[in-house]
């Protein structure tokens, strides 16, 4: 199998990199987490790069482009310590619209392609425990094509900055969710904002007799299609963040010394450092599984993506505790940047589903096989 890059992602590659070494250095993130973690701007700046419409079938004026791409970029943005919602409002949001009916995703697709607008999934609850299919949420049909949303949805990325949300509700009646989406100015929504460890936002909404549209009255297929695109974003992002985790981490290593020498000469810290190495690549063969299995169909998709979910939730907790753990007191500074790789690390290791939680969907879906791997 052929795991080359063609030149045209690596010149996608190439835009990113330049953008994130330009324009986004350590000391501009570190204070947009300390103002709070909004990055409009910074996701503004991305689509002025073509971002935005990665995702966005060419039909509605985006670039039609597919998972090893968003694969490319997320690495990318990971590397860079980008704390903009770009994976929630370019990749997630266009799978979510790509089940709504024809009017819908004429009106809103084109927006997201061009930067225009921000739609961000509202899915979990209190009580939901990385359920997609549990929801608390009531919707209740008030006319033609006219709904009302009761109920409150929690962390919801870049909540209070967003245009519009995709909101998973239960119709009173019917089996399984169903997904609506509700603009952000309409009567009878409350949003609560509030930074997040890892410097970016989230909102909690309160949702009390909203009007909304319907999107998918059979939910379920679109958020778990959804869900695996976001888990393959986050496994990009999380295979950059290592990556530059581990660079610092070695220079570092180098430059401490104890006993007049560099710690890097100690073999007990050169045996370490071969394991983190090893987890991360391990992270990476995962990552690009991932991606590549998203064209698959939805069980096989399903299983491949909880898999890839263990490994780098495995390789994320190693890597990050291993290099702060050789930086001591430092590590764990907020003036330092391998300190801020740990928490976005670690908010990852819990976003689209924890590592138990895929450990246990892996489970489920192997009992056919005993256990092996088909």
């Amino acid at each position: 199998m052929d795991f080359e890059f063609s030149d045209e992602q690596e010149q996608l590659r190439d835009a990113v990199r330049r953008w994130v070494d330009k324009g986004f250095g350590f000391e501009r993130r570190h204070a947009l987490a300390k103002a709070g973690g909004k990055t409009r701007e910074v996701l503004g700046e991305l689509n002025e790069l073509g971002l935005a419409g990665l995702a966005v079938p060419e039909a509605h004026g985006g670039m039609g482009f597919g998972a090893v791409e968003a694969m490319v970029v997320m690495e990318e943005l990971g590397r860079g310590l980008v704390n903009a919602p770009y994976a929630q409002a370019a990749l997630v949001a266009p799978t979510l619209l790509s089940y709504a009916p024809a009017a819908l995703q004429q009106a809103w697709l084109p927006k997201i392609a061009g930067g225009e607008a921000l739609v961000v999934l509202a899915q979990q609850e209190r009580a939901s425990r990385y359920r997609l299919d549990q929801a608390a949420t009531q919707a209740a049909e008030a006319g033609s094509n006219t709904w009302k949303l009761s109920g409150t949805k929690i962390v919801v990325p870049a909540g209070d900055e967003a245009d519009a949300f995709v909101v998973s509700a239960r119709v009173a009646g019917a089996e399984g969710v169903a997904l609506f989406l509700v603009d952000k100015g309409v009567a009878g929504l409350k949003l609560r904002g509030y930074p997040t460890q890892d410097g970016a936002r989230a909102a909690d909404l309160v949702l009390a007799g909203t009007p909304a549209t319907l999107l998918a009255r059979d939910g379920l297929p679109a958020l778990e299609h959804a869900a695996d695109v976001g888990i393959a974003a986050l496994c990009a992002e999380a295979v950059g963040l290592m990556d530059a985790m581990v660079k610092v981490t070695v220079e570092y290593m180098h430059q401490r010394k104890q006993f007049g020498v560099p710690i890097a000469s100690f073999q007990a810290l050169r045996h370490r450092i071969a394991d983190v190495k090893m987890q991360l690549e391990l992270g990476r063969s995962m990552s690009y599984f991932a991606s590549l299995k998203l064209g698959e169909p939805a069980e096989a998709r399903r299983r491949a993506l909880s898999q890839a979910k263990v490994q780098l939730g495995n390789s994320m907790r190693y890597v990050g505790q291993q290099c702060t753990q050789i930086h001591g007191g430092i590590g764990v500074t907020d003036e330092y940047v391998s300190s801020h790789y740990f928490k976005r690390l670690t908010m990852l290791e819990l976003s689209f589903g924890d590592t138990m939680h895929h450990l246990g969907e892996v489970s489920a879906r192997m009992r056919d096989t005993a256990g092996v791997f088909s």
